[in-house]
């Protein structure tokens, strides 16, 4: 670049960071290293840089930041030199050398060429230069520390380059440590060789994450699987960007690619120099026939979700059939969101059944409509794994398990027969804690000391436990209203844990089983075709949109909604410490009613967590603690949500008059047991 050229573009990152006040900064940075305590080879400052107003200041600087940034790292550290010298910001710098710039990116241009495809990045040689990618974190190490910079000395002291700081060694993008402190590097003036001033050496933190096109998860999924392979990209965090990522997050991250060479090897890997928290956009609409069907059920709190769980899963069973399970599937579907920060409302379901196979491709089938979810394998790994780092640095790499992938999400465990009883308790301390703890033995690993580290798991969790072997096991039959449910292999502690237990009852079970053969037999016959008129109204891509949607509605509990969740809870905290002796009602009960009142409340497209909504909440809650601990003196059927089939009009008219029953037992219950409650509730 002629001389010419380089002033004025000097003179444009003059002019940049005095109008967005990098400047000022520059200065307010400088404060810190002039503590007489502290005397460094080199400075570190970032500067944070908006690429479009850089364009519109000069189209030429815009080029270079977006298209050579070694060139203009090198304009900006001329530029901030001059400034500290001019200003006498830092006394202790002396050359240029000593001042490591860092250009922060706010974003690149929203074009492909700015764009990496982690589902298709080229293995080839390609540009240095910024590029944006998005993508899923499945591993990441602990921080490490790396030469940041080191002042090197000429051996002969005869020679001017024997002190000073003319010989500064600072990290580049894509250098390894070998790059920035060796042994074998000559004086450019008497070709003596030079060697390290060790006490003048900067440290910095590292870690590495691997980041995995978040389509890559479809394998783990229920969805078709097909013979592409993904592979992950290793990102280098340096210091502040250092614990910025967490493992099953989805980031936006603004990095240069880099090949590493690690002779004889050559690895591709990206340096990042922005991170940001990503979520993916999914259509946010409802569907003409599902509106429909929300205008034609507008006079019932209750039918629009009826509905819209008996049409749930047409594909798998006939409509109608374990209508309870479909409406709890969709309420854990509808209450899971991406990047939730809250794990206290996730909706973790065990499903009590003698025919765990076809609900096991029901609870599948609901899997491919979540945000996001992983199907566990048995075989595999549940929640976190170690490896050794491949990279150079010998840490320990912390690799995500399944419920770590399916944060924000849907974990679905299948059959809770096929774990050993490690296993299970392994999950039910999971679930009573929400956090997963990884132990990382120091000797294994480089450390002096061993280390304990806790990630939270932000999932909700589906299994099955067959209740058949277990009854003819203990030679017991299933009884809801004495609590002498058999569960399988699943405790009553680990029951406790999962909250939401559902029992498929099948009262009719020759028609159960008569509608199931020939929706079986009609799928063979007639592969691909839909089976009824509901799979023309409501595809799958509609109950997707419908959940998507749902997902995203803010809502906010009514007065009357908590009134009855908070009454239930504490007549029936009342009634069960006396009626049972060692059964205690926890403050988790609190939590999952609410949780199961606002997504039936979203389910229902509202914004108001009504009081009916909490009597669905009060009811799934009651069956649940029945199962696992008999009834007490709210006596309520055990399919009481659908007391009754919906073939039409007249059978939901049945329903809400049921409901209506059912919740005047529910207060009637809370008036009689609930300390206060004469306070606001109406005895009718």
């Amino acid at each position: 670049m002629e001389t010419d050229a380089r002033l004025s573009l000097k003179e444009s990152v003059l002019s940049y960071l005095d109008r967005s006040g990098g400047l000022l900064k520059l200065a307010e940075d400088c404060e810190q290293f002039n503590d007489p305590q502290q005397n460094e080879a080199v400075y570190r400052f970032c500067v944070s840089v908006n690429p479009a107003d850089v364009m519109e200041l000069d189209p030429r600087l815009g080029d270079c930041v977006l298209h050579d940034p070694l060139t203009a790292t090198a304009l900006f550290r001329s530029v901030c030199f001059l400034s500290i010298k001019t200003l006498s910001l830092i006394e202790k710098i002396h050359t240029e050398n000593q001042v490591n710039i860092i250009v922060k990116l706010t974003h690149l241009p929203p074009f492909p060429d700015y764009t990496l495809d982690l589902s298709s990045f080229p293995r080839g040689y390609g540009p240095m230069r910024p590029l944006a990618m998005e993508g899923l974190v499945i591993a990441l190490t602990r921080v490490t520390n790396y030469t940041r910079g080191a002042r090197f000395l000429c051996t002969d002291f005869d020679c001017p380059n024997s002190s000073g700081f003319n010989y500064i060694r600072v990290h580049a993008p894509g250098a390894t440590e070998s790059a920035t402190v060796r042994n074998d590097f000559i004086c450019l003036i008497c070709g003596f060789p030079l060697k390290e001033d060790v006490k003048f050496r900067v440290l910095g933190d590292k870690q590495l994450v691997a980041l995995i096109h978040v389509q890559a998860l479809d394998v783990l999924c229920a969805h078709p699987q097909n013979s592409l392979r993904n592979q992950s990209v290793t990102l280098f965090l340096r210091d502040e960007l250092c614990n910025s990522m967490r493992i099953g997050r989805l980031y936006r991250v603004l990095g240069i690619p880099a090949h590493v060479h690690q002779w004889p090897n050559i690895t591709w890997s990206v340096e990042a120099n922005n991170v940001q928290p990503w979520e993916q956009e999914y259509p946010h609409k409802v569907s003409d026939n599902f509106q429909a069907l929300l205008n034609a059920t507008a006079c019932s709190p209750w039918r629009f979700a009826a509905m819209v769980a008996k049409f749930f899963g047409s594909a798998v069973v006939p409509p109608g059939l374990y209508n309870t399970l479909k409406l709890g599937l969709l309420l854990s579907l509808v209450q899971t969101k991406e990047d939730k920060t809250d794990t206290s409302h996730c909706l973790d379901l065990l499903v009590l059944t003698t025919d765990t196979l076809i609900l096991e491709r029901l609870m599948a089938y609901g899997l491919g409509l979540a945000g996001r979810g992983v199907r566990h394998q048995a075989s595999g790994e549940m929640f976190a794994s170690l490896s050794q780092d491949e990279h150079g640095t010998g840490t320990a790499n912390i690799h995500a398990g399944s419920a770590l992938l399916a944060t924000g999400g849907i974990c679905m465990l299948g059959d809770l027969s096929c774990y050993r009883k490690d296993k299970l308790d392994a999950i039910q301390s999971v679930l009573e804690s929400r956090t997963v703890s990884v132990f990382i033995p120091g000797k294994k690993y480089g450390e002096e000391a061993d280390q304990q580290l806790s990630f939270p798991v932000q999932c909700s969790f589906w299994a099955l436990s067959n209740s058949m072997d277990a009854s003819r096991r203990s030679g017991r039959v299933d009884c809801a209203v004495l609590g002498t449910v058999e569960m399988g292999p699943v405790s009553v502690q680990l029951a406790e844990a999962f909250g939401l237990v559902i029992q498929c009852r099948d009262t009719m079970a020759e028609k159960a089983l008569l509608a199931q053969t020939v929706h079986t037999i009609r799928q063979a016959v007639q592969p691909g075709k839909p089976l009824y008129s509901s799979d023309n109204r409501f595809p799958t891509q509609d109950f997707k949109e419908l959940l998507a949607h749902a997902r995203g509605l803010q809502v906010e509990l009514s007065s009357g909604a908590e009134k009855m969740i908070h009454g239930y809870y504490m007549a029936s905290r009342r009634v069960r410490s006396v009626q049972n002796q060692g059964v205690k009602v926890s403050v988790t009960s609190v939590k999952l009613l609410i949780s199961l009142a606002e997504a039936h409340c979203k389910l229902s497209l509202r914004t108001k967590v009504l009081e009916e909504d909490a009597l669905i909440a009060v009811l799934l809650c009651e069956n649940s603690i029945t199962f696992r601990h008999g009834a007490s003196a709210l006596i309520i059927p055990p399919d009481a949500v659908f007391p009754c089939d919906l073939r039409d009009l007249v059978d939901l008219a049945r329903r809400d008059q049921a409901l209506e029953q059912l919740h005047q037992n529910v207060l009637h219950f809370i008036y009689a047991f609930a300390p206060g409650a004469d306070t606001y509730i109406t005895e009718e």
